[in-house]
């Protein structure tokens, strides 16, 4: 076998165990998770989950069934891990593996695989799965659902895989694993006849939440337990995100109702008619003492009959009061919570008020200081237009009384022009007129002339052609 300390040591396991830590996709068409349905009641898993982003893991090592998961790849988170306790080992180190098939079904590795080993081999990693680094400078850690230190060595290797975590502050993270480690081995193991009939589902309700705008962090945590025995019993527990030290437990039915609809954690509530109210008071009583603080011993039915009326009185005398003081300490935290929103709020209004006018008083004051510079540099500019409209205004005055005073003067100066020019163009019109009556009578003279030319020509061919006609000819010689 391969014993992880270096990721050298474990690069080397995979190359020569190809089976080392590795988990199988369950189809659609499968029923259940294959071969994980063993660490379900009656090997059937929860019913109701059917959503079509919800994908079912059957996470193996050394080619074993380890637990199983419910992922949902829309938040990225497990919904539910099953799983049995085991004889818890050592905690190893911790390597944190992938599942490359959910972002990649085509992909050919069948197997949980290191993130940094992939590289390019996958395609759209991180698609439908968180990575180490949605988690890196979050200030989240990486929650377990099915804690490493509730498993034998064989089984720890496979509940470091991120489709086995959820974001959990440290404070939280902290406290769900301490919480729920005393639960299972000093309240849920003690009181269950068959320790390998003891079926556990820690799970996580997604919020709106969401670590780097890709994971969902819980809204609470939870963890249904199942004795499937002849003296069975069931229990519920939840553990609100916003406070660490709350551990609330509750019954199947209550803890299902806070789920999604339809939902039911184990066949038959498990044995719902056959449970055993004494054990299921016994397990609430121990629960009670670890939320209390106490240590909680490993009774077994012999102790508990030795001690028997003792502490079944003492619990049922105690419980109402420990009900009672919790009941108070949370209406004291919820009032406390209350008023330090109220006085936010109220805070939060006053210097948004104040901070409202002061940002409307400075709008102002520069609204204004902004219109007085307007009219400040207007000014200037107001004058010198006024200046040069008053000098165009006198130009258009000294040029309309020049161009009165040369109309006025024109009138006298043209009369007396023309009044001298007079005598000049007359006398030089004589010999203009003179030429033209020399011309006229010359023209009448000569057309007089060819008038009479004219007449005479006319009776000489006139008289020819008679003399032609009436004459008789004469001989050639003549």
């Amino acid at each position: 076998e391969c014993t992880m300390k270096t990721s050298i040591v474990f690069l080397l396991c995979i190359s020569v165990f190809p089976g080392f830590s590795q988990g199988r996709v369950v189809r659609k068409d499968e029923t259940g998770f294959a071969e994980c349905n063993v660490f379900f009641s009656g090997q059937v898993p929860p019913e109701g989950f059917t959503e079509p982003f919800h994908v079912k893991i059957c996470q193996q090592y050394n080619k074993e069934p380890r637990f199983a998961t419910l992922y949902s790849t829309k938040d990225k988170i497990p919904l539910y891990s099953a799983f049995k306790f085991t004889k818890p080992a050592q905690s190893e180190e911790e390597n944190w593996l992938v599942e490359p098939q959910i972002d990649d079904p085509e992909n050919d590795l069948h197997e949980m695989v290191h993130e940094a080993d992939i590289g390019g081999t996958v395609a759209n990693l991180g698609a439908n799965q968180a990575l180490t680094s949605d988690y890196v400078g979050s200030g989240y850690e990486r929650g377990l659902l099915n804690p490493s230190f509730l498993n034998e060595k064989d089984f720890q290797m496979a509940t470091y895989t991120l489709t086995n975590a959820v974001p959990l502050s440290p404070a939280l993270s902290k406290s769900w694993h301490r919480d729920i480690g005393k639960v299972v081995e000093q309240a849920l193991i003690p009181h269950c006849s068959k320790m390998d009939h003891l079926y556990l589902l820690a799970g996580a309700v997604p919020s709106r939440v969401q670590v780097k705008g890709k994971v969902s962090v819980p809204e609470s945590l939870w963890l249904a337990a199942c004795c499937d025995a002849s003296e069975g019993w069931s229990l519920g527990l939840v553990k609100k995100n916003n406070d660490e030290n709350s551990l609330a437990d509750l019954t199947v039915r209550e803890l299902e109702k806070q789920l999604l609809p339809g939902v039911h954690l184990f066949k038959g509530n498990c044995g719902k008619d056959k449970q055993s109210q004494k054990k299921r008071e016994a397990v609430l009583q121990a629960v009670s003492q670890i939320r209390s603080g106490e240590q909680v011993g490993t009774n077994n039915d012999q102790e508990t009959k030795e001690n028997g009326l003792v502490r079944r009185v003492a619990g049922i005398i105690a419980t109402p009061f420990i009900k009672l003081l919790e009941l108070l300490i949370y209406i004291f935290v919820e009032l406390v919570k209350f008023v330090f929103y109220f006085l936010w709020l109220v805070v939060k209004r006053v210097v948004g008020t104040i901070l409202g006018g002061v940002f409307s008083l400075w709008n102002g004051m520069l609204s204004y200081l902004k219109a007085i510079s307007m009219v400040l540099i207007s000014i200037p500019y107001d004058v010198g237009r006024v200046i040069v409209n008053i000098f165009l205004g006198f130009l258009q005055i000294v040029q309309d009384v020049m161009s009165l005073t040369y109309r006025i003067l024109s009138i006298p100066v043209g009369f007396v022009l023309h009044l001298a020019a007079f005598p000049y163009h007359s006398i030089c019109a004589i010999p203009s007129v003179l030429q033209d009556m020399a011309t006229g009578i010359m023209g009448t003279f000569s057309l007089v002339i060819d008038a009479t030319a004219a007449v005479l020509h006319g009776f000489h061919y006139l008289a020819w052609h008679i003399l032609k006609r009436f004459v008789p000819k004469g001989s050639s010689g003549d």
